[in-house]
């Protein structure tokens, strides 16, 4: 009987699974240009777009391509993100929103000729960090995992050894949005490529520790 329930379970949790594809995805500022093909999606970024709070600059945006889907709980997420990035500016990677106030974006931004691993995180107010890299690179990965109250951000060249870039807090147990975004806020656009997206549950933590002590 119990190996019947783990069967069940599993052909359940395929069919979860399967039903997560990039089709059934949400826009937030749908770019004039892009496309769906083999699990890739391809878009050519919005001109003079970004997301961004007050701090620093003095001036708040929040118009820049966004295509996402909405989860609960705890999980890891991870995309792999290509661009011909070519302005002072040009970023792409992975965004998670609760909303225009509380959001994280984390990728690769082009700033004075050189990538930069880079997250924006934004609270009322944006703070961002970034790492310069020592050359151009072709591709990236971009995984993060959501536990309680942290979003942990990590960077892969491979997407075999990941090495952590941010840990940032964000309100636990809020429904967020989490996708695929890019932005350009000082040039004319640039053509940017997203695959591999994928968004793994992880069991709740406090609720995993509950069980733990009260078999």
């Amino acid at each position: 009987m119990k190996k019947l329930i783990l069967i069940f379970a599993a052909a359940i949790c395929a069919e979860f699974a399967s039903a997560q594809t990039l089709e059934k995805m949400n826009w937030f500022n749908e770019p004039a240009d892009w496309s769906i093909e083999n699990g890739r999606l391809s878009m050519s970024v919005t001109p003079k777009s970004d997301y961004w709070r007050i701090s620093h600059y003095g001036f708040t945006v929040d118009d820049a391509p966004f295509y996402y889907a909405e989860y609960g709980g705890e999980f890891e997420a991870k995309v792999k993100v290509s661009g011909n990035y070519k302005e002072r500016f040009d970023q792409a990677g992975m965004m998670i929103r609760i909303d225009h106030e509380n959001y994280i974006k984390t990728g690769i931004e082009f700033v004075d000729g050189k990538y930069n691993l880079s997250t924006v995180v934004t609270h009322h107010t944006s703070d961002w960090s970034v790492i310069t890299l020592d050359r151009p690179v072709e591709y990236i990965w971009i995984k993060a995992v959501r536990r309680l109250d942290a979003i942990e951000i990590f960077y892969s060249f491979d997407d075999k050894e990941y090495t952590m870039m941010r840990n940032a807090w964000m309100e636990a147990n809020r429904p967020v949005k989490v996708g695929m975004m890019a932005a350009c806020p000082d040039g004319d656009g640039f053509n940017v490529v997203f695959s591999d997206f994928t968004v793994k549950h992880l069991p709740d933590a406090t609720r995993t520790k509950w069980l733990e002590n009260n078999q």
